[in-house]
């Protein structure tokens, strides 16, 4: 009896003992996650110190910008013209990040996430996809939206029909 006892205390000691390797994906994903906070968070800090140039190097090549207004719907070089003029009198706009979620696909060269931020229009969701380059982590797609909360939704859809209908009969032509 002592020795099945003695050979099981063996056995577990053994394989609590076995050498695993660090699970280094973990380690990574936290790693990343932290690069593509902090690239956000200058991205915003860039716009609301007016720093242009640092502002859209945070931006790929092919970026996309998503803004609130129906119509907003930008490449990269016509928000670079359409923003110009707000960074060149110094104050584009200031947004802060309230709470952000990232994600990182399985390849970890493609991530997404989601942000409420605090902006002039009051709480903002941001949106986006990111592609990791040799430059770090670059916004490929970024989409700006104003928070509604649903008991108000009536108000804002009767304030919002008729230019809307404008749009919706633009769209299907």
């Amino acid at each position: 009896m002592i020795k099945k006892v003695f050979i099981i205390i063996f056995i577990v000691v053994l394989s609590a003992c076995e050498n695993k390797k660090p699970n280094t994906e973990n380690v990574n994903e936290v790693s990343e996650k932290k690069a593509i906070n902090t690239m956000l968070d200058a991205w915003h800090k860039s716009a609301s110190e007016a720093a242009y140039d640092s502002y859209f190097k945070s931006m790929a090549k092919a970026s996309i910008f998503i803004g609130t207004d129906a119509t907003e719907n930008w490449s990269k070089k016509d928000f670079k013209v359409f923003s110009k003029p707000f960074f060149d009198r110094g104050e584009a706009w200031d947004f802060k990040s309230l709470e952000r979620n990232v994600y990182i696909s399985s390849g970890g060269k493609t991530a997404w996430f989601d942000e409420l931020l605090d902006t002039w229009m009051g709480v903002c969701r941001g949106s986006g996809v990111l592609a990791k380059t040799e430059d770090g982590w670059k916004i490929e797609h970024y989409v700006l939206s104003v928070t509604i909360p649903n008991e108000d939704i009536e108000e804002v859809i009767a304030i919002k029909k008729e230019r809307d209908s404008m749009i919706i009969t633009k769209l299907r032509k």
